[in-house]
């Protein structure tokens, strides 16, 4: 399973790519979308075409993005939304099944604590994929998110597995 993942911001937004193997989890590939003070609808489009490229060259099945937070204030929220909304749309269009987790799913899954900070968040995923040195933390919380859904759909896959074969067990008996 390969996934991407997406950490939107109107500034920064962060991309990676992981995917699951027999030996683990693997970095394929990350980085992240800077923009500076441009107009908000240069910005949506540069997200946009970041999440189109990193599609079209890394071939995810899935997109995992962070759901929006209600941010300090209602224009922050709404700018952010937009963000969200963009690469959610290239993701799309771009064939990838898109999932949503909170801060604190992604947190709780990649380090055990639904309130960790940033640190601890890339130094985890630098643990998790065997990097040499930690990714910034736009990307960092991008392959976490990536990271979280791995570990959902895995638990998915195994409480699935065990209930076709607890089913399975009762109809022999």
């Amino acid at each position: 399973m390969r996934v991407l993942g997406i950490d939107p911001g109107s500034r920064n937004t962060g991309l990676g790519v992981v995917e699951s193997t027999d030996d683990g989890l693997r970095l394929v590939a990350s980085e992240c979308i800077r923009m500076g003070g441009e107009a908000l609808t240069l910005r949506l489009a540069a997200i946009y075409r970041g999440v189109q490229g990193i599609i079209v060259e890394h071939r995810p099945q899935v997109a995992a993005i962070e759901r929006v937070f209600v941010a300090h204030n209602a224009r922050s929220a709404l700018v952010l939304g937009q963000a969200s909304g963009s690469a959610t749309c290239s993701a799309v269009i771009g064939g990838c099944e898109v999932v949503e987790y909170s801060a604190r799913e992604i947190k709780r899954a990649v380090v055990g604590i639904g309130n960790a900070n940033k640190e601890q968040v890339q130094h985890m995923v630098r643990v998790l994929l065997g990097l040499r040195a930690p990714p910034g933390a736009d990307e960092a919380d991008a392959l976490a998110c990536a990271i979280c859904h791995i570990h959902a759909a895995q638990i998915e896959a195994k409480l699935s597995g065990n209930l076709s074969d607890n089913l399975s067990d009762n109809r022999a008996s």
